[in-house]
């Protein structure tokens, strides 16, 4: 791997990073942080709580990068890891919870209220489409036109002939390029390239 090509592996970051290389830190960092800030802030902290776990999770992720053991899972492994210091956050605020001024527990109950969720709606987004973009070419051609172009319910038919395969193999292989994207998805988008 040259300097300029782009570190996709996941392991191979985690390693790069463990061994201090800033370039790999940095890319981490970049590919996980709108994950973590999203994770922080769907349990509504405050801003300064959620501005607490951010750093929080950031810095058990630098205390624990070489020790990992399976690196490939860091996605989920921040997940985890940014959950966890939320309810400690939460536990926190409620041992300290202001009484006498109920206007400061005032939280939107509507989830489309929610000023975040846009952001959180655009990360859920973007995810999927970084994980659609691994999957192979023909997961691709297939799920786009079952899927993706398909307005209420997808003709068969025509899907059989822009895809020049028999009917009867529309359904069983769109069910394996699903499983490999969920499998993406679930796994923190660290796998390689799915087969059709």
């Amino acid at each position: 791997m040259t300097d300029t090509e782009p570190l996709d592996d996941v392991s191979l970051l985690v390693s790069k990073a463990a061994g201090g290389d800033q370039a790999a830190w940095n890319e981490i960092v970049g590919r996980f942080g709108r994950r973590v800030w999203a994770t922080c802030r769907a349990y509504r902290l405050s801003q300064a709580d959620a501005a607490d776990v951010f750093q929080q999770t950031w810095l058990r992720v630098l205390e624990n990068l070489d020790s990992l053991r399976d690196p490939a899972r860091l996605g989920a492994w921040i997940g985890t890891t940014c959950r966890n210091e939320a309810l400690v956050a939460l536990r926190r605020a409620k041992r300290a919870m202001p009484v006498g001024q109920p206007w400061l527990l005032d939280r939107p109950t509507d989830p489309e209220d929610d000023p975040d969720r846009p952001f959180l709606v655009a990360d859920r987004d973007a995810e999927l489409w970084h994980a659609f973009r691994r999957l192979s070419p023909r997961c691709q051609q297939v799920l786009r036109v079952l899927v993706v172009e398909a307005e209420d319910r997808p003709s068969y038919e025509h899907a059989a002939a822009a895809l020049d395969m028999p009917i009867g193999s529309l359904g069983p292989t769109r069910g394996r390029c699903l499983t490999h994207l969920r499998q993406f998805l679930t796994e923190g988008i660290s796998g390689g390239e799915a087969e059709s």
